[in-house]
C-alpha cells in the first residue's frame, strides 16, 4: 500500500473514534444533533460506474462521514486507483456535501456537490512511449480532477439521481483528443434496494453516461451495470458480491480505449466481472 493511501485509511480510523450516534441501550435517548461515522473496505477490483480504476487489482478504500439532524452532510473518501488510467497518481479522493431531505414516509429527496480528485495525476506525465501516447508522443498539460452537482429522489425502494459535471469531465476537452470541452456531461443512475432479509440485501443498478464532445469521432457514452448482494454482521462488519460490466466496446476497449499511460498495457476496462468486498462501518 503506498504512503498516501496508508495515510488516507489512518485518518478514517482515526476520525471514527469520534463517532456521536447513541448507545445501543440508550433506545430512549433522543437522536444527535451531530452524527460522525467511518468506514474501511476492501475490493477484488475498483468500478467507477461501470468502468475499471484498478486494471483488475484489488483496493483498499475508506471513508469518513458527518451528518446534521437537519438532513445536511458531508463526507470524504479514498481509494487506490491505477496508474495506467490515471498518469502519475495514485490515490483518488473524493469529497462531498449536500442535504437529505423527506417529503413524507414514502418520498425523499437529496441535492449536493462531489468532487474527485487524484493528487499528482496529470496527462503530461504519461509514458511516452507508451499504449495510449506511442511515439513521437505530444503530451497534454490537463489534471483529472471532477466536479458534479447531483439531485435524486427516492421512493420506497427505488431511487434516481441525476449528476452534471461542472468542468471538463476527468480530463476530457480537446487536449487530450476530444472533439471539444465536456461540461455539462450527465451521468444518471436509477437504482432498486430489495431487504430479503434484516441482514441481507439485493441492490440493482443501472447507469448512463452522456459526454457532451466524441473522440476521434467515436461517440463515448455508454450504459453501466450492478448487481450487489450483501450481508451485514454484528459490530459493522459487511460482505458482499457485485457484477459489474458496462457497454461500448469499441470505445472502452483496444485500439481505441483501454490504452494504459504508464506502459505498453490495455486491457477491456469495461469487461464484466465479479466484485468481493468485506469491511467495516465504525
Amino acid at each position: 500500500m503506498n504512503s498516501t493511501l496508508f495515510q488516507a485509511c489512518a485518518s478514517v480510523l482515526a476520525f471514527s473514534t469520534l463517532v456521536l450516534s447513541p448507545r445501543a441501550d440508550a433506545a430512549d435517548a433522543p437522536t444527535p444533533f451531530v452524527t460522525a461515522t467511518a468506514n474501511v473496505n476492501i475490493v477484488s477490483d475498483y468500478r467507477f460506474r461501470g468502468i475499471d480504476q484498478t486494471w483488475g487489482k484489488p483496493a483498499v478504500q475508506g471513508g469518513a462521514d458527518l451528518s446534521l439532524a437537519d438532513g445536511i452532510y458531508a463526507g470524504v473518501w479514498a481509494s487506490n486507483v491505477s496508474g495506467n488510467s490515471y498518469p502519475g497518481g495514485s490515490l483518488e479522493m473524493d469529497l462531498y456535501a449536500g442535504y437529505n431531505g423527506k417529503i413524507n414516509d414514502d418520498f425523499s429527496y437529496t441535492v449536493g456537490g462531489y468532487g474527485y480528485v487524484y493528487p499528482g495525476a496529470n496527462f503530461n506525465k504519461s509514458a511516452c512511449p507508451s499504449a495510449a501516447y506511442p511515439a513521437p508522443c505530444t503530451l497534454p498539460s490537463q489534471n483529472l480532477n471532477t466536479f458534479e452537482l447531483n439531485a435524486g429522489v427516492t421512493w420506497k425502494w427505488i431511487s434516481y439521481k441525476l449528476s452534471v459535471s461542472t468542468g471538463d469531465y476527468f480530463g476530457a476537452n480537446a487536449s487530450t483528443g476530444y472533439s471539444g470541452h465536456t461540461s455539462g456531461t450527465l451521468y444518471h443512475d436509477l437504482s432498486a434496494t430489495w431487504a430479503i432479509t434484516d441482514d441481507i440485501s439485493l441492490v440493482g443498478h443501472v447507469g448512463h453516461t452522456d459526454v457532451k464532445a466524441t473522440y476521434a469521432g467515436i461517440n463515448p457514452d455508454y450504459t453501466d451495470y450492478r448487481v450487489t448482494l450483501s450481508k451485514t454482521f454484528a459490530g459493522g462488519w459487511s460482505v458482499s458480491a457485485a457484477g459489474a460490466g458496462a457497454n461500448n466496446n469499441r470505445f472502452y476497449r483496444p485500439p481505441v480505449g483501454g490504452l494504459s499511460y504508464a506502459n505498453g498495457d490495455t486491457r477491456n476496462v469495461n469487461k464484466p466481472v465479479l466484485i468481493l468486498q468485506a469491511g467495516r462501518t465504525f
